[in-house]
């Protein structure tokens, strides 16, 4: 049939989809590496480089815009509808107070911290599927080897040495672990960062055990070998609690679906190699001790086991933030307030203005109202994912979900989003979560090359004394007598 003059060009939508998977993978890279800017190479672009990530999820956004694959689904339509509002119900609170120039800064960092990367999540889950995630996890396993390495150097140098230096030109300390030594940050800017780092690693470790095939065994036990003495010389009870954690979401495959899990000897085999190379390690006897002192002191403090730790830590940060509903205006001291940024705009230096946990600042920045709608939007949000990740364990045995989530769904559920490397990993690890349920898709007719007939050979062109008795090829013919 002829095209019309008028008719509009076809819009290419698998080239815009690619160019949103190149900026996710530029999202991942800015949030590994952003902290070592900030602390070594360009320390007087540290406050900068905060917002380094948000024009490539604005970027990302429009991308999606244009192909229509944004998900404006009830999730980020709520979100969006609820972050307009308390933006503008906190300016309004903040005019009696502060000129608009402030204002603005402090409320659109707010709104940054709380609103602008979350979409992200979705996002991941529609223009990305399982495929893409275990690449990801390839680079995670890679980068896991100098990644030990640096924290390793961190853990035996001094505290005010270079490379334990933190972000900008301050000469603030890294937090301490004990002995005179610090809890390695990794190339994040501060411990929480390699936490993270260190969570999802053994996410893909345990897949890769759990699966047959998906990855090699040398990087599956180079990988695990440093994860261990990583998590020595962390110096972080927290990282041995979120390690913990991922690896009992094993435990929750074993009841929902046993078969799921057929490659659990894997698993030992690969704890037993690594704990034999890293016990002839000497730095990992001194991070033991130093993390055992740790434990030791959370004992006499009160906390017995290290579930119990972490449990008290999470829902202290519930149950505080509920028993200060009534003590914030109506309408919260403003959307910003509570974080180190807003602080940082308002005062010069980081602080806490409000509080620590993050429940306690949403509340106190947007109210009994609109604070407590947003947490009650992160639940049912956390939720949502997990029952997503059970489903696809469920209904077609996949376990990375699972895994996924439960590296993830505190970040989202609790995480203290006014700290960017936490906001990154909490829209990012429950972004893959979501895009690991999605199954690569199949191959179609239309996929399959079409099979063209080769030509037949041709045969050997004749002599030219034949020539000159027959003719040429093309014109010879035998006549009635042709075969």
């Amino acid at each position: 049939m002829p095209v019309a003059v008028n008719e509009p060009p076809v819009y290419d939508r698998s080239k815009t989809i690619r160019q949103i998977r190149f900026l996710i993978w530029t999202y991942l890279v800015l949030l590994i590496f952003e902290g070592a800017l900030r602390k070594w190479v360009v320390p007087q672009l540290s406050n900068p480089l905060l917002i380094v990530r948000d024009p490539v999820v604005i970027a990302i956004y429009l991308l999606a815009m244009r192909a229509h694959l944004f998900p404006f689904n009830r999730y980020v339509v709520s979100l969006g509808i609820l972050g307009v509002i308390t933006l503008l119900v906190s300016m309004t609170v903040l005019e009696t107070y502060f000129p608009w120039t402030l204002i603005l800064e402090v409320t659109l960092y707010g709104f940054r911290c709380n609103f602008l990367h979350l979409p992200l999540i979705f996002v991941m889950g529609t223009v990305m599927n399982e495929a893409d995630v275990k690449k990801i996890g390839w680079w995670f396993l890679l980068l896991m080897l100098p990644m030990c390495l640096i924290m390793i150097a961190q853990f035996k140098a001094d505290p005010d040495s270079f490379i334990n230096k933190t972000v900008g030109s301050s000469e603030a300390l890294q937090l301490a672990a004990g002995s005179g030594k610090i809890r390695p940050p990794g190339t994040f800017s501060f411990v929480s960062g390699a936490i993270f780092f260190i969570s999802a690693t053994a996410v893909f470790v345990l897949y890769g055990a759990l699966t047959k095939g998906v990855y090699k065994a040398w990087l599956l036990f180079a990988a695990g070998t440093a994860l261990v003495v990583s998590i020595a010389v962390s110096g972080s009870r927290g990282c041995v609690a979120s390690v913990l954690l991922i690896v009992a979401s094993i435990f929750v495959m074993f009841l929902i679906r046993p078969r799921a899990v057929n490659q659990f000897g894997r698993i030992f085999l690969i704890v037993i190699f690594a704990g034999i190379v890293v016990s002839r390690v000497p730095v990992l006897r001194e991070g033991l001790t130093v993390l055992s002192a740790r434990f030791t002191e959370s004992a006499e403090a009160g906390d017995t086991t290290i579930i119990r730790g972490m449990a008290h830590r999470t829902l202290s940060g519930f149950t505080v933030a509920l028993r200060n509903l009534d003590k914030p205006p109506l309408f919260g001291y403003g959307l910003g307030i509570g974080t180190a940024g807003g602080a940082r705009f308002l005062m010069g230096r980081v602080a806490f203005l409000l509080a620590e946990d993050e429940w306690t600042r949403v509340v106190l920045e947007s109210g009994p109202i609109f604070g407590l709608a947003f947490l009650l939007w992160r639940v049912a949000l956390t939720f949502r994912i997990g029952w997503l990740s059970l489903g696809a364990l469920w209904r077609n045995g996949k376990t990375l979900p699972l895994l996924l989530f439960s590296c993830g769904f505190l970040a989202l559920l609790n995480g203290q989003l006014g700290q960017p490397t936490t906001l990154g990993f909490a829209a990012f690890l429950n972004g893959l979560c979501l895009a690991a349920t999605q199954s690569p898709p199949e191959a179609t007719d239309s996929d399959v090359p079409e099979q063209v007939a080769p030509e037949p050979k041709r045969l050997p062109r004749r002599s030219p004394f034949a020539a000159r008795i027959y003719g040429p090829d093309s014109d010879h013919t035998n006549g009635s007598v042709d075969r």
